[in-house]
């Protein structure tokens, strides 16, 4: 069982059933966190009246696909945000929500699969700020959530350039692996652009000065330093985005330069085989010609068909055309 519980900054206690929550929390000297996993709504139920938190909050838990968010209530903050999870390849996004109240952080997981661990190495190795309560339990689990976003965003790039750069090999691409790959690419970009871009909105709620949120001076910069992470990620995701739409249209381009190839080969090959065939085609005729019926008329045709091909060759050669 995920409990921690804080008095003065100083860990006391972890492990604690959560029904014990209610009589820590009433000690504002106490910051009492705890962890539920894919709760029910009995659960939810008991924590809400314990804490006294706002139904539509609780309801909002209940709900799926919910938007990173702040929601301001008169005696706590509901915060929904998602780590990050590869599900066979495939970016699975987790639910994470939060009820913050001056000295009691709940977190709410949608599954198992948000490495909560991490979250709780993070604390420890910061301890020495654990004063500070709510407030850098807080920032903790945002920073890990920014930090997972960031490396994601930071190999996305260079899947993306790698992809650009690939574009130009002399070697013959797979073209369907290339497409699959670009697809990919450009669906994990847009997934991780709908949780990350209105991360944007929940640090800055937190730092507005009229909501008093992060009022302790000495947290502001840790706060800020998460804000500059979120800006980053943002930009880097827009970079990455443009990125993805050049390797598109620069593929389609050299799809269409190719298509020009093959059209003046093919173009170039009917012109060369056209020739012979009107000089065949002009002394099969049931007319007497010069040379009709004798050796030196079939030779003479050959020679004409010879020299006729090898010069369009030779022209179009010149042209580029072959």
């Amino acid at each position: 069982m995920h409990t921690r519980l804080y008095r003065n900054g100083v860990l006391v206690k972890e492990g604690f059933p959560i029904a014990d929550v209610s009589d820590y929390v009433s000690d504002p000297d106490n910051t009492v966190w705890f962890d539920l996993c894919s709760p029910s709504p009995a659960d939810l139920g008991v924590i809400s009246e314990e804490l006294g938190l706002h139904e539509l909050a609780v309801e909002d838990v209940l709900s799926d696909h919910q938007r990173p968010k702040v929601d301001i209530y008169d005696n706590h903050l509901f915060i929904t945000v998602y780590g990050l999870h590869f599900d066979e390849g495939r970016l699975d996004p987790v639910e994470v929500n939060l009820f913050v109240t001056p000295n009691a952080l709940v977190t709410v997981r949608e599954s198992d699969h948000f490495d909560i661990g991490e979250v709780l190495r993070r604390w420890d190795a910061a301890s020495r700020l654990a004063g500070h309560g709510v407030t850098f339990l807080l920032h903790g689990l945002l920073d890990y959530v920014v930090d997972t976003q960031f490396d994601l965003v930071q190999d996305l790039d260079g899947q993306a350039e790698a992809l650009e750069e690939s574009l130009f090999e002399e070697q013959v691409h797979d073209g369907r692996q290339l497409q699959r790959t670009m697809y990919e690419l450009r669906k994990t970009t847009t997934r991780l652009r709908k949780i990350t871009i209105p991360m944007r909105e929940v640090v800055g709620t937190l730092l507005r000065r009229d909501q008093e949120v992060v009022a302790d001076p000495v947290m502001v910069p840790y706060y800020e330093d998460v804000y500059d992470h979120v800006l980053r990620v943002t930009e880097w995701l827009e970079s990455i985005r443009d990125m993805l739409a050049n390797v598109r249209e620069t593929r389609l381009a050299q799809q269409g330069f190719r298509l020009n190839e093959i059209m003046k080969r093919v173009t170039s090959w009917a012109a060369i085989i056209a020739v012979p065939t009107m000089i065949t085609g002009f002394y099969g005729q049931n007319v007497p010609y010069p040379g009709e019926g004798t050796p030196w008329g079939f030779w003479m045709s050959t020679v004409l068909v010879a020299v006729a091909s090898v010069a369009l060759y030779s022209v179009f050669k010149k042209k580029d055309w072959l």
